[in-house]
């Protein structure tokens, strides 16, 4: 049988493709778009001061009055370059004066033509200032019609290098995020709190979800209230955090002192770490770290929940009755019947919640500001291309995790057996 499609069907493909344009270009747009930009900017020596790219700028001034045919003023062009670093090359100005003006004096590197000025300054180097002095003279015209200096308007025009668009490249960038040990301890940091939030998160969902599956009074109250750390907003939540937590007033401080858990006050937000002793060995326990990862655990949780809850109730409930009448344990019908059936949404969720975690900037930023040993890679990323003006470093650091989460993706979808469909 022949699969050459016919002409209708072609048409049919070519108004389905051109269908598809409109959705394509904004995918483009909105994906792919900055993902190139990162990428460029990352192999670029750009800093904040290059968003703007340097520029002859002229403000205008007259020195003097002119308010009776004949008097004398000075018209005064102040010319700058706007960068501190790069030379802005055939500067030029353009101005028309307006009728009644007189020119008693005209600079060497200026031309008047009729009522056209213009002046030539060639090369203009960084950090360039200069006040161009030009005499004139009012005549009956002027007087009669007098003009405001603001709309004279005058014009300058000149190019510039920008970094952002021309073609040199660099790798001092991926030198810098690579350059001694930090990069490795902020990575580690960021690992480990992807990892506990992650996992943290899934396990508590997955508590709640199996404990608010069976039919109780008030499980729907139960059901909205475990929703309120998700649906609340971070800022009030991490504001929240830090009033209970605060070393001078803060509730649990003062509940654990008088518990008599604690003598003086822990700043839980602030001390990188406190020695322990578990088990007859003592180490350092990474007091801001763990904070963190709570919030990360307590506020994320509910999404977990949420899914888990919903494949719940799609399990037929005849397993666990067969299961019961054999004699199997709650803790077995969990283990053998619901775990093996949660397996594929827990793998998904386990898989979102990481790239999300491993991406999260805010939630640190507004409870530590990634300070007390809790720097990840994305507020290193805000360190970097803000706090250092060094956007091309910061862009480095972002195509690094970019490369991270996708090799970190690809391991994961091998790894996960064929049959879970993912």
């Amino acid at each position: 049988m022949s699969t050459t499609a016919g002409p209708m069907a072609r048409r049919e493909a070519k108004l389905a493709y051109s269908m598809l344009l409109p959705t394509i270009f904004i995918v483009f747009a909105i994906v792919l778009l900055p993902l190139v930009a990162t990428f460029w900017i990352s192999v670029k020596p750009v800093t904040l001061n290059d968003l703007r790219a340097p520029e002859a700028t002229v403000n205008t001034r007259l020195r003097g009055s002119l308010e009776n045919v004949g008097d004398t003023a000075t018209l005064e062009f102040r010319i700058r370059n706007s960068s501190q670093q790069k030379q802005v090359t055939d500067a030029s100005l353009r101005t028309t004066l307006p009728d009644g003006i007189t020119i008693t004096e005209l600079d060497s590197r200026c031309q008047l033509a009729g009522s056209e000025l213009s002046c030539e300054f060639g090369d203009i180097p960084a950090k360039f200032s200069e006040r161009l002095k030009i005499p004139v003279t009012a005549g009956e015209a002027y007087i009669n019609n007098p003009i405001p200096l603001k709309s004279l308007e005058p014009s300058m025009s000149g190019g510039s290098d920008n970094v952002l668009t021309n073609l040199d490249f660099t790798t001092e960038n991926f030198a810098k995020v690579f350059d001694g040990a930090h990069f490795w301890d902020v990575l580690w940091v960021t690992l480990i709190y992807t990892f506990g939030g992650t996992i943290g998160a899934l396990v508590m969902g997955l508590f709640a979800a199996q404990l608010l599956q069976k039919e109780f009074r008030g499980r729907a109250v139960a059901r909205g209230l475990f929703l309120f750390p998700y649906v609340a907003p971070v800022i009030a939540m991490a504001f929240t955090w830090l009033v209970l937590f605060d070393p001078y007033s803060g509730a649990v401080n003062a509940l654990l002192k008088q518990m008599g858990v604690i003598e003086q006050s822990i700043n839980f937000f602030g001390i990188r770490s406190t020695p322990i002793e578990f088990l007859g060995m003592e180490f350092n326990f990474p007091v801001a770290l763990s904070m963190v990862i709570a919030f990360e655990i307590w506020r994320y949780f509910p999404l977990a929940f949420m899914f888990i809850m919903a494949r719940m109730q799609s399990i037929p409930t005849d397993m666990y009755e067969a299961a019961e009448m054999d004699g199997a344990s709650p803790l077995q019908q969990f283990w053998h019947l619901s775990l093996p059936q949660l397996f594929g949404i827990i793998a998904v969720l386990f898989l979102l919640r990481f790239i999300w975690t491993f991406n999260k900037f805010d939630d640190i930023f507004l409870l530590t500001g990634g300070n007390a040993g809790t720097r990840t890679l994305t507020v290193d990323v805000y360190e970097q291309a803000f706090a250092l003006s060094n956007l091309g470093a910061g862009a480095a650091v972002a195509v690094v995790i970019f490369a991270l989460l996708l090799i970190l993706s690809l391991l994961y979808f091998r790894s996960i057996p064929k049959e879970e469909g993912l």
